[in-house]
């Protein structure tokens, strides 16, 4: 071959090479553009339907069976988790607080303006946590009984989860996730065995079945809850990229006699709370 044609036949080849990266890009970025798109309707969809369901929770050696019981109107969300193993415990959520009922403990403890759910949240929209995520497809599944898309959410470091979720095909809802490690081992498992989506939800099904009668209630005081924090004497000297504080507070405790000071840090997905 003339050093002509083998010039050609180089040029060639870096051209092609260069136009098959290009498009393998571009697919990479269409395939996250997918995914991110997916978790921003998976999050409306989990906030503004209407559901019944039953689902398993995994985490180490505890697995419990819950059921959750969502609600919304143009008044707000309203939710309701109900233990169905173990010990019978109760959580429900609306607008103003958040009410846990403990009857091994005799104790009903009442927090105000939680606007988390009860179960998994994602920030909106997902791109808000983009610069220490990374987002992905990979196919297709079932779950309870549906179809089911698969999305992974991939920490950009060494200082936080990733997480691999089931969202559904026809409604988007969250039917399963899973929280897992650096090495990609599950941690913590979520999975749907029952979904029901109703037109209305009554409100006599967001009543707690436990009434709490001659229990001890802890009540946090809203005037003690600071988002500033100006009166902190606890300080961070470092953060992973991304966390800030976002409240402090101080509040009463089950298991203490004294108010403890609770610092909550989050990067929008992952939360690490601290107690004083």
């Amino acid at each position: 071959m003339r050093r002509s044609q083998v010039n050609y036949t180089v040029r060639f080849l870096i051209l092609s090479a260069g136009l098959l990266f290009s498009t393998v890009l571009l697919a990479t970025d269409d395939d996250a553009l997918q995914a991110r798109n997916l978790i921003n309707k998976m999050t409306r969809a989990n906030r503004s339907l209407n559901y019944d369901g039953i689902f398993i929770y995994h985490y180490g050696p505890i697995m419990d069976t819950m059921r959750i019981i969502h609600k919304a109107d143009k008044t707000g969300e309203y939710e309701r988790l109900v233990s169905l193993s173990g010990s019978a415990r109760e959580v429900i959520r609306d607008n103003k607080s958040v009410t846990c009922i403990y009857p091994d403990d005799h104790a009903v403890k009442v927090e105000k303006i939680r606007s988390q759910k009860l179960v998994f949240r994602l920030p909106q929209p997902i791109e808000s946590v983009s610069d220490n995520y990374t987002f992905s497809t990979s196919g297709w599944d079932r779950v309870a009984g549906r179809k089911t898309r698969v999305v992974n959410i991939l920490p950009k470091d060494e200082y936080r989860y990733g997480y691999k979720l089931w969202i559904d095909a026809d409604t988007h809802l969250l039917l399963k996730s899973e929280l897992r490690n650096k090495n990609r081992k599950t941690l913590e498992q979520i999975i749907f065995t029952q979904l029901e989506l109703r037109d209305n939800i009554p409100d006599k099904m967001l009543k707690p079945s436990l009434t709490g009668k001659d229990y001890k209630w802890y009540e946090n005081n809203p005037g003690q809850q600071q988002a500033s924090a100006p009166n902190l004497h606890w300080k961070t000297r470092w953060l992973p990229a991304g966390f800030k504080m976002k409240e402090h507070q101080k509040q009463l405790m089950p298991t203490s006699n004294v108010p403890v000071e609770h610092l909550i840090y989050t990067d929008g997905i992952a939360i690490v709370s601290v107690f004083i």
